[in-house]
């Protein structure tokens, strides 16, 4: 039954709008985490250290952050590997291009496969540079996030590389949550608008978040 679901498109979608779904609360949380850096060294590394004894007892040190990233690493495949087969479905499907444009496609749907290209290059630069410490510039100080989310958008490239990838999360995210609504049964002629009025606000507000470290940097008021 699985493979059943799994091979059709209407499967396929689902996985994908589930794991979107995954995805976008990871980053709700994540972002709100972010922003404590603006309350200084001693709270932002002491946030990143809780993270690592989150669940003690009951679960070991650093067991619950495994646990998130498991889930975040099946949801980011299962996402990225639905995106690429239904593409190709849609391609096989749809030989040579139409001759008109839709004219009424947002910018947000005509880059939704380029947008997921560039977050997927950047989840792998993210953990790159600020969990691995491998690409990091300045000297990566384990167990001090803080200064080494100070080094990192203390570059130009650093803030080149962020501001175009939260660019793409937020036109993603846009879209992406109102299919995931329709294809999980959400929408209907009446809640068509709150929804989309909902994406718009989780794309603004995500952006404007993940945005706010870097421009915190480059202002000095993050130092």
């Amino acid at each position: 039954m699985a493979r059943t679901v799994w091979d059709s498109s209407v499967g396929k979608k689902t996985v994908m709008a589930v794991s979107g779904l995954i995805m976008l609360m990871y980053l709700v949380v994540h972002m709100i985490g972010n922003l404590k850096i603006f309350f200084g060294p001693g709270e932002f590394n002491h946030y990143a250290h809780w993270l690592r004894t989150l669940g003690e007892p009951f679960m070991h040190y650093e067991w619950t952050l495994w646990v998130i990233r498991v889930v975040l690493v099946v949801a980011v495949v299962a996402h990225a590997i639905s995106a690429y087969q239904l593409s190709r479905r849609d391609i096989k499907a749809r030989p040579t291009k139409y001759v008109h444009k839709k004219p009424r496609s947002s910018y947000a749907t005509r880059t939704m496969r380029w947008g997921g290209i560039i977050l997927g290059l950047f989840i792998v630069w993210h953990l790159l540079d600020l969990t691995t410490g491998t690409v990091h510039s300045g000297g990566f100080q384990e167990g001090r996030p803080y200064q080494n989310v100070v080094d990192t958008f203390s570059t130009w490239y650093g803030n080149v590389i962020y501001i175009l990838a939260v660019s793409a999360l937020g036109l993603h995210i846009r879209h992406g949550f109102w299919s995931a609504a329709q294809t999980l049964g959400a929408g209907n002629r009446t809640r068509d608008r709150a929804l989309k009025a909902t994406a718009d606000i989780l794309a603004l507000v995500l952006t404007v978040g993940f945005l706010a470290v870097p421009v915190g940097v480059m202002t000095g008021v993050v130092s």
